[in-house]
């Protein structure tokens, strides 16, 4: 696309290298919802000491050595047709900028990324697949091809992998051809919005040449899932409905085998919906009949495909939707955990959207899946125009979603969002490789006000610890440590995010 790109991203590549400055003493950033610190230097802690005001700080503790937990795995967002189409419209300089600020040391480090197969709401009209054939059957996929949308999202992967070599790619459809499903459309409907299973094999296929074209174009697929929201059956936009048991026998039967027999290294996630949208209830003998019962304490959609396709499935992906700042909404990824220690686990999608989600959102769906097991963070829309978009027609697609970065259609100017800023907090400083730890300290009371904290010890041995405060002034907090005698003292912004970094222990 952009002449400089190459020149720029060999240059840039070795900067991702290093996600935190080498610094012997404590070092702190902030962003805060006013805006006013946009991960900005910050007063550090200090060892000893403590408030000087009178008040009693905020206690936390640590276990950086006897409490690793999960390995971290990255933080991200999803690249989107419409991403692509906005990127596209700046300038060779600022696109440069872009990519440099974010999968970059420089920038904030996003290294796990998600795209989307073919169209989702976030594409242009019409919605398409990679085999639309006219709506006839085309069970050889004869006539698969990604066409241009699939050309242009190759580009802009490959150039993000050259920038990031460590960048992992989960690939997500919304749906497959519609000759595939029993209406016989792309477009989702509330009636017969099913797979049809005398394509199963032919829906197998479709994913390993999806993987095999984009090898050809550069861009290696590191994960799938079958089905973005398997269980919105969603009309006015690209949907399938998938239920729990129908989802674990195509993996078993049909794509996992088809997958190992193409010697393709592309791994399967299971499920991809909400944490309250998992259990499953069988009516009949019928694979797409399904009843959804939204049943607190129940999570069986992930647990049945993790049990049947145990030989093919390696992660579960979650979506934060149904609740996301509501207590106990992300424990369920701890039950899972539980269950199945062996198997990641990722939190895939949450929108960002300016005046519509505020930065508590943002926060939680990135540091409670952290706290219950989540090795990876993925916000929905990397970039889109400024105010939403580009999207599909109807009241169903996502116009009032933004991207971490927005773009000015008409002026190719760009903004960093405040989700920006604040997914940065955890991503620029919580390494890829290092361990989230376990921590005590953390409280919301019922007006969800109160400070928490996730923390990880990264594998040059330095510690980071991001600490969410809620309330409106400066709070003092307290930092107890495995690893010094004295405790960690420091301030910590009012409504908004201060990521600590400690120096490793000689």
């Amino acid at each position: 696309m952009k002449l400089l790109a190459l020149v720029f991203f060999s240059f840039v590549a070795e900067a991702t290298k290093s996600s935190r400055p080498c610094n012997p003493k404590a070092q702190a950033w902030a962003t805060s919802a006013n805006g006013t610190y946009k991960l900005s230097k910050f007063e550090p802690p200090v060892l000893g000491g403590g408030p000087t005001n009178g008040n009693n700080p905020w206690k936390f503790s640590i276990n950086e050595h006897s409490g690793r937990k999960q390995v971290v795995k990255g933080f991200g967002a999803s690249v989107t047709d419409g991403t692509v189409i906005a990127f596209d419209r700046l300038s060779s300089r600022d696109y440069e900028t872009v990519m440099r600020d974010l999968m970059t040391a420089e920038g904030i480090n996003l290294s796990l990324m998600r795209h989307t197969i073919a169209s989702s709401d976030l594409s242009l009209d019409p919605a398409y697949s990679y085999d639309d054939n006219d709506g006839k059957p085309d069970p050889n996929l004869s006539h698969f091809s990604i066409g241009q949308y699939g050309k242009n999202m190759t580009r802009m992967l490959r150039q993000m992998k050259h920038i990031q070599p460590e960048m992992v790619l989960l690939g997500s459809p919304w749906s497959p051809p519609g000759w595939m499903q029993l209406d016989g459309v792309i477009m989702g409907s509330e009636v017969n919005n099913s797979l049809d299973h005398r394509y199963a094999d032919a829906f197998a296929r479709y994913f390993v040449k999806y993987i095999e074209a984009y090898a050809k174009a550069g861009v290696h697929v590191d994960a799938i899932t079958l089905q973005n929201e398997p269980l919105a059956n969603k009309a006015g936009m690209p949907s399938m409905y998938i239920g729990g048991n129908e989802s674990a026998y195509l993996i078993r039967d049909h794509v996992g085998p088809m997958l190992r027999k193409s010697r393709l290294q592309t791994e399967i996630w299971a499920f991809d919906h909400n944490t309250g949208e998992t259990y499953l209830v069988h009516l009949d003998n019928k694979d797409t009949d399904f009843l959804t019962l939204y049943c607190e304490g129940d999570y069986e959609y992930p647990e049945t495909v993790a049990r049947v396709a145990s030989d093919f499935v390696s992660a579960s992906a979650w979506h934060c939707y149904e609740g996301n700042t509501e207590p106990g909404h992300w424990d369920p990824l701890t039950r899972f955990h539980d269950k199945f220690p062996h198997l990641d686990q990722y939190m895939t999608e949450c929108y960002t959207a300016r005046g519509h989600s505020d930065w508590i959102f943002t926060s939680t769906f990135t540091m409670q899946p952290l706290q219950n097991w989540a090795n990876g963070i993925m916000a929905w829309a990397l970039g889109t125009w400024t105010e939403g978009g580009p999207a599909l027609a109807g009241s169903v697609p996502c116009h009032i979603c933004t991207g971490l970065i927005t773009v000015d259609p008409k002026t190719g100017s760009w903004t960093k969002e405040v989700d920006y800023y604040l997914i940065g907090q955890y991503s620029k400083f919580i390494a890829r490789g290092g361990h989230i730890v376990n921590s005590t300290g953390s409280h919301l009371d019922s007006s969800a006000m109160g400070i928490q904290a996730v923390a990880s010890i990264n594998p040059d041995g330095t510690r980071t610890v991001v600490i969410e405060n809620r309330f409106n002034q400066d709070m003092w907090v307290e930092l107890k440590t495995e690893s010094e005698d004295k405790t960690w003292h420091g301030q910590v912004i009012a409504t908004g995010l201060t990521t600590w970094v400690l120096p490793r222990k000689s």
